[in-house]
């Protein structure tokens, strides 16, 4: 009967460290599994990533294009509709909306609500940013916004 405590693992699944430079009718004497002289023969020879033998690497003889701004603000959207979830005259910040799974929020990113739908609540919204289309839906609703 097997037990945890004579389990064993399956046979071939577990090899025998390979021992090198222990003499030629091991198999693996001589060079020790390097070849012939060269690079990779010698001690420290590593080849760097992307380095193709002295040939300009692929990484230089593709064209660079465009500029990626690093302060780059970007804004993650929601639309008006989606606000329908919460009660009628409470307040909506961003904390709320993630908590209840509207938005995945990056953390650079900046969240703003934009048109689509209809919004049949007054609520008091907290975001980063407002379309003109959304705040003038929220403001119809009886609602307020306040940015950020």
């Amino acid at each position: 009967m097997i037990t945890i405590g004579n389990l064993s693992p399956a046979n071939g699944a577990r090899r025998p460290r390979k021992r090198l430079s222990r003499g030629v009718g091991s198999g693996t004497g001589k060079t020790a599994g390097k070849g012939h002289k060269g690079q990779t023969a010698r001690k420290g020879g590593k080849i760097a990533l992307g380095f193709e033998g002295g040939q300009t690497p692929l990484y230089r003889r593709l064209p660079k294009r465009g500029f990626r701004n690093a302060f780059r603000v970007s804004y993650q959207p929601l639309r008006v509709d989606k606000l329908s979830c919460f009660a009628a005259d409470s307040e909506v910040d961003i904390a709320r909306i993630q908590e209840k799974g509207l938005v995945k929020m990056g953390r650079r990113q900046r969240l703003k609500i934009v048109g689509g739908g209809k919004l049949d609540r007054a609520l008091i919204v907290s975001a980063n940013a407002f379309s003109a289309t959304a705040r003038q839906m929220i403001i119809d609703s009886g609602g307020q916004c306040r940015e950020v």
